[in-house]
């Protein structure tokens, strides 16, 4: 179906946006597409490829069609039938001419009055100087015959790439209304292929949107747009009407415009904390005239690291769309009046970073405009300090003593600081420790990595009468977090003079075990993992005697725990 445009009174559509295009004084190309937009959903104009007002080097000479050349860069040239070249048809009027006929033409002089009154009319339409405007005419004094060819391209016009969606416009004239009408089919050339763009011909006697002086005039455009797959495009129009009763038309100001719609891609909301998801929306936005476009589709590659979460949902119509293997894939299309549609999925990251989506990262695309780029920034998560030292603890049967000197930063999302001492403790029936001096910290980066560590030292340690002695025991522990939120661990024991059952003990390996003949066993540098590795816990002496008394002596554990997640207990 073509659709002309109302009165000048009402409201136009394309005509509209046309008109607010930069003034086209000659016939051009112009070869460059939309840019990607900066505010997705708000439709664009259309982009004007080629524009033809045969107005270039005309004066007041009659010049035919197949004689006239259009502005560089294209200075394009045109071809007809015969039929429609000859009995006062393919000439570039206007009222500037003179009155009398060009010799040769087939126009009566009443005829040469009438194409050169439609010129003028059509300049006035399209607000123009109607006493100087041209246009090209036909008053048919014979029968052309149906289906001839009126006006044809003869040099290829540029265009920005393959697969873009096009449409045309032109300014029609017609006088005559009581006998036939003038159909006007027009087609896009794809090489030798001509693509209709069209539904309905063009007919202005039928639906003119005014007329002036007895004469029906108006804008038409295709109100369904072609999905053009070529590099460069031509324009025919054909008369579909053979008949010379009546079929006294003229038209002006042909225009090939490129309407298509614009991929954007964004990522929402910012940033993402790990383990959560952020959506990723491709957003197709049409041009401003609203029109249909059916088939346009697209496959995105997702940012290395970042996976879809489910398949992706959309709004568009006729859509379908789905995600694998690190692909996102959609192909739809926009209604009649629809100004935007998306397709959006989830996606989250297994590692903190910067994620970005640019054009290159779309392939396959098909009637739409490149996308500008994209990021979504995906961050560890806050982690929970949970730090704690004491110089000793003792659980028997009958009796318990300790913590002694306790330091705890328990299970918070803020750093901080504890510190405990005490000047010496006796344990019943086992033994004696001097001074203990304990601490629990837990500190922020500047690049927002997190790092707890606690420490124990306790001085003059004297157990089980003398089997078990040192000069000072000290236990650390630390749990960092890295760049990418990974937490590693690390634990150690520093002995001065520790002998157990008259052996000294230096550097010792993690867990090593002392046996003292019926008496007890000691572990000196006993560590586990805490939270799945996220901690670790140091005892520097772990004793535990054959009537089930159980003592640690400078004991240090830290865990860095995601939201959500229980803190250890001791």
């Amino acid at each position: 179906m073509i659709t002309s445009s109302p009165g000048r009174h009402r409201g136009r559509a394309l005509p509209a946006i046309i008109a607010a295009l930069a003034v086209v004084p000659l016939a051009l190309a112009v070869t460059s597409a939309r840019p990607a937009s900066a505010t997705p959903g708000v439709p664009g104009a259309p982009v004007v490829v080629f524009a033809e007002n045969f107005e270039n080097g005309q004066g007041t000479t009659p010049v035919l069609l197949t004689g006239y050349t259009g502005a560089p860069p294209v200075a394009q040239t045109y071809s007809a039938d015969p039929a429609w070249l000859t009995a006062c048809n393919g000439w570039l009027a206007s009222p500037q001419q003179p009155a009398v006929p060009p010799p040769g033409s087939g126009c009566s002089a009443g005829n040469w009055q009438a194409v050169r009154d439609m010129a003028g009319i059509l300049g006035q339409w399209a607000g123009g100087d109607p006493a100087t405007n041209h246009a090209v005419t036909a008053y048919t004094a014979g029968n052309p015959g149906a289906g001839k060819v009126q006006l044809r391209t003869e040099q290829p016009i540029p265009l920005p790439g393959p697969d873009r969606f096009l449409t045309f416009s032109v300014d029609a004239a017609e006088q005559n209304c009581f006998a036939n009408h003038a159909l006007f089919e027009f087609y896009l050339l794809d090489g030798a292929t001509a693509v209709p763009a069209f539904t309905t011909a063009i007919e202005p006697c039928a639906n003119p949107s005014s007329v002036i002086d007895g004469t029906a005039v108006g804008t038409y455009t295709s109100d369904r747009p072609v999905l053009f797959g070529g590099s460069s495009v031509g324009v025919q129009l054909v008369n579909a009407q053979g008949s010379g009763g009546g079929n006294d038309a003229a038209f002006d100001n042909v225009r090939v415009l490129d309407v298509t719609p614009q991929l954007d891609v964004g990522y929402s909301p910012p940033p993402v904390q790990m383990g959560q998801t952020a959506t990723l929306t491709f957003t197709v936005t049409n041009t401003a005239e609203l029109a249909v476009k059916e088939g346009w589709s697209f496959t995105a590659n997702l940012p290395a690291g970042l996976t879809a979460t489910a398949q992706p949902t959309t709004d568009c119509a006729d859509a379908t769309a789905s995600t694998a293997a690190g692909t996102v894939t959609a192909t739809g299309s926009l209604a009649t009046g629809q100004v935007s549609c998306t397709v959006a999925v989830t996606v989250t990251a297994a590692r903190p970073g910067t994620y970005t989506t640019c054009a290159t990262d779309v392939t396959a695309r098909v009637g739409l405009n490149a996308p500008g780029c994209a990021s979504v920034r995906f961050i560890a998560p806050v982690l929970l300090f949970d730090a704690h030292a004491h110089g000793g603890k003792l659980t028997a049967p009958l009796v318990g003593v300790g913590p002694l000197a306790p330091s705890d930063l328990t299970c918070t999302p803020q750093p901080g600081l504890d510190q405990d001492q005490a000047l010496g403790a006796t344990l019943p029936g086992i033994g004696s420790l001097g001074v203990i001096d304990t601490e629990a910290h837990g500190t922020v980066g500047g690049d927002g990595q997190r790092t707890a560590t606690a420490w124990a030292r306790t001085a003059k340690v004297s157990l089980l009468g003398g089997l078990i002695t040192a000069d000072e025991i000290r236990a650390k522990a630390a749990a960092a977090e890295d760049l990418d939120g990974t937490v590693s661990t690390a634990g150690e024991v520093e002995l001065v003079n520790l002998r157990i059952n008259g052996t000294p003990v230096v550097n010792p390996a993690v867990d090593l075990t002392i046996t003292i003949p019926l008496v007890a066993t000691v572990v000196v540098n006993e560590q586990r993992p805490l939270a799945g590795g996220a901690g670790i816990a140091v005892n520097a002496l772990h004793i535990r005697l054959l009537n089930g008394v159980d003592l640690v002596v400078s004991h240090a554990r830290v865990t860095l725990t995601r939201p959500g997640t229980p803190c250890p207990i001791d």
